[in-house]
This record gives structure tokens, C-alpha cells and sequence, in this order.
């Protein structure tokens, strides 16, 4: 399945970025991919590959790559925001003057914006008010999406017309779309399981067992799915793609940058120099609005408590363990 025949635009050269590009040409898409690194411009050109952010993969169709932002935003009839969470305000705001009117924003991050406790869709609503806003989001690796493996995520837009005309347009043999118009369940399950990966990856690295490694996946999507009613996001949507499929994907492997940190966290190591872990700046404003609005949410707590020094892992999870018994479905 192939929707195609787009001008896409791809800001960030990123390994999520790079993967994306590469995605977004193997279904009939002319694609261009903004980077701010002159060297992975010309590695992207010349060698078709990124060796900084995807080492050893052939990139295949390759992108055509540039550090101007405005050559690859001309005529662009789509544009994909792959920049971290917590610079995307930045980064758009750089592009609002070069993206035209009307023109869809994708916004392929997760995270909530920790200054502000604001979703990635409401600074893009702030930002580019001229432009529609999507959310592209579901379990995937950036290796695997390079390499052509088969992956399935969801798009998601107010405008359940757009959110199924990108599902299409962005679809190919081996990168299947799913639509829906729940913007904020998909952002929210994306956010939010980045924390709980945090959290998973610590009970792994403190050699604590496969048992306890379940019991906080399990107990975390409780919390995950408490958190998204809150803010309106639908079940059905916290259930899928982009909640539980992205959860069960960065909860139990090293490739996720949010579990190897938490691994880290857990084996007491230096935390310096590791790759970005968005969940490390999503934990403490998510316990912050968990609280603000008095939901129990005693692991996203905790992993906000770890990585402020505030907790240590034997301590969290004594606390966790100690905590009132009640029946599972509370």
C-alpha cells in the first residue's frame, strides 16, 4: 500500500529524522531532509548513510539533504518535525516564516514541553496557527524503520480527513499507518511511556527480576491510562498503537534510548554522555500535572523523584511495594 506523489519536507537529521526521510521516499515521496550538521549533509549525499545517528545502514532510497531550511521547505506540501521535545518550540518558530500557509505539520517527537507542561500539539497550535497540526507516533526504532523492517504507527489528527490522508501518503510496503483524530490520547501514550521505559529500564538495571520488570509495565499503563482520561485522551487510543504497542516496544529493549538510560540509572553509572533520553526531561513536569491535578501516579513520581537524586532505586521501590493495598482495577 502507497499513497505518495508528495513534496515532504523532513526537519532534523536525527537518527528518527534520517529514518523517516528514508520512509517517506520508499512511498513515492519527494523528500528532503533539513540538517543543521554540514557533515551528515554530505555523508547523506554522497555515501547514502548517516554514520553519526544510524552506523552501518545503507540508506536506501537515500534522501536529498541539505542545511537550508528554506530550500527544503520550498514547496513542500507536508512538513515532518523530528527535532527533540524539548527544542521543537525553537526549531518551529525558526521555520514559521518558510512554511507556507495550510501547509500540514507533523510533529514526530514525544514529549511534553518541560518549562511549560504543554503538548507538542498545543505549541504548534501557538506557533503555526496558519498550519494544521498532526502527530505521527507508534513502537519504532529508528534502525528498524531505516532498514525496512516491518513497523506500524499512528498518525493522528484533529481532522480525522487529514489524519487518513497522511496515514496514506506516508504508507508503504513496510511502514504501515493507522489513523485517528485523538491528537492528545496519541501524544499523551507517547510521552508517557518514555518515563515508564525510564522506569522499567531501572528495575532491570538493579537486577531486580523479570517479575518486578512486569509488575512496573503493568502497573505503569495503569498510570499512563489514568493520566490520558485526564486529559481526554480515548481508551481505545491509550490500547493501541501509540500507547500500549510503544510502551511494550521501549519497556523491554536496550535499543530504546529510555530504557538503556534507565538501565544506566539502575546500575548506579554515569549518566553523562548518554544518548537523549526523552523520558528524562518528560518525568518530572509529568509528576508535576499528575499531581496538579490528584492523580495517583506513584512511578511516574518516583522516576521523577530518581533522576532529581531525590530517591534512590532500592528506596523507590520499598515505597512502591509498601503502598496501601487495593483491588487491581482501582
Amino acid at each position: 500500500m502507497s499513497g505518495g506523489g508528495e513534496t515532504i519536507a523532513v526537519l532534523g537529521g536525527g537518527a528518527w529524522g534520517t529514518a523517516l526521510a528514508t520512509v517517506m521516499l520508499r512511498a513515492g515521496n519527494d523528500t528532503r531532509l533539513w540538517a543543521r550538521d554540514a557533515d551528515i549533509v554530505a555523508a547523506i549525499n554522497g555515501r547514502c548513510e548517516n554514520p553519526r545517528y544510524l552506523p552501518g545502514i545503507a540508506l536506501d532510497p537515500a534522501p536529498r539533504a541539505t542545511t537550508d531550511a528554506a530550500e527544503a521547505l520550498a514547496g513542500a506540501a507536508t512538513v515532518l518535525a523530528v527535532t527533540p521535545a524539548q527544542t521543537m518550540r525553537g526549531m518551529l518558530a525558526g521555520a514559521a516564516g518558510m512554511i507556507a500557509r495550510g501547509v500540514p505539520v507533523v510533529l514526530c517527537a514525544k514529549g511534553i514541553e518541560r518549562a511549560t507542561g504543554r503538548l507538542l500539539s498545543e505549541i504548534a497550535a501557538e506557533v503555526l496557527p496558519q498550519n494544521p497540526v498532526a502527530v505521527l507516533s507508534g513502537p519504532s526504532f529508528a534502525t528498524d524503520v531505516a532498514r525496512g523492517l516491518p513497523t506500524a504507527v499512528t498518525v493522528a489528527a484533529a481532522d480525522a480527513a487529514l489524519a487518513a490522508r497522511l496515514a496514506a501518503t506516508f504508507s508503504s510496503s513496510s511502514f504501515r499507518c493507522y489513523s485517528t483524530d485523538d491528537i492528545v490520547g496519541v501524544e499523551i501514550g507517547g510521552a508517557l511511556k518514555n518515563v515508564l521505559a525510564i522506569a522499567a529500564g531501572a528495575v532491570a538495571g538493579a537486577g531486580l527480576g523479570a517479575s518486578a520488570q512486569a509488575a512496573m509495565v503493568t502497573r505503569g499503563f495503569v498510570e499512563l491510562r489514568r493520566i490520558g482520561a485526564a486529559f481526554g485522551a480515548r481508551p481505545e487510543t491509550l490500547m493501541g498503537l501509540s500507547g500500549l504497542g510503544d510502551l511494550i516496544l521501549s519497556c523491554g529493549s536496550a535499543q530504546s534510548r529510555n530504557f538503556s538510560y534507565g538501565l544506566a540509572v539502575g546500575r548506579g553509572l554515569p549518566l553523562d554522555g548518554l544518548p537523549l533520553a526523552e523520558g528524562a526531561a518528560t518525568a518530572g513536569i509529568a509528576a508535576e500535572m499528575a499531581a496538579a491535578r490528584g492523580l495517583d501516579a506513584p512511578i511516574v513520581a518516583a522516576v521523577a523523584a530518581l533522576l532529581a537524586g531525590d530517591l534512590t532505586i532500592g528506596r523507590a521501590v520499598e515505597a512502591l511495594l509498601s503502598r496501601p493495598l487495593k483491588s487491581e482495577t482501582e
